[in-house]
């Protein structure tokens, strides 16, 4: 059976490395200047870069516009949800 299944279509567009927009997202956990960390169905979605600015976040829709420099996206599987002081010394 394949993991994907019943899942939200996760949909990426980077333009120039300065405007990114993301389909698929289901909430936006931590963000600041450097980072953006997202979940998707698909895991959660590390954005990092400078100057990131979230332009537009709707999760009824499940977008999440960004404008920044983007320098990676990093996808990880890791959904089970720890708390803050766990996160902090794993």
């Amino acid at each position: 059976m394949n993991d994907f299944e019943n899942k939200k279509d996760n949909t990426l567009c980077l333009k120039n490395r300065e405007q990114l927009s993301i389909e698929g997202v289901t909430d936006v956990g931590a963000f600041n200047e450097q980072e953006i960390s997202a979940k998707t169905d698909y895991g959660s979605l590390l954005i990092k870069g400078d100057g990131l600015h979230i332009e537009e976040l709707d999760l009824s829709c499940g977008v999440l516009k960004v404008k920044g420099r983007v320098y990676a996206l990093v996808y990880s599987n890791d959904t089970s949800k720890k708390s803050t002081l766990k996160r902090l010394f794993s």
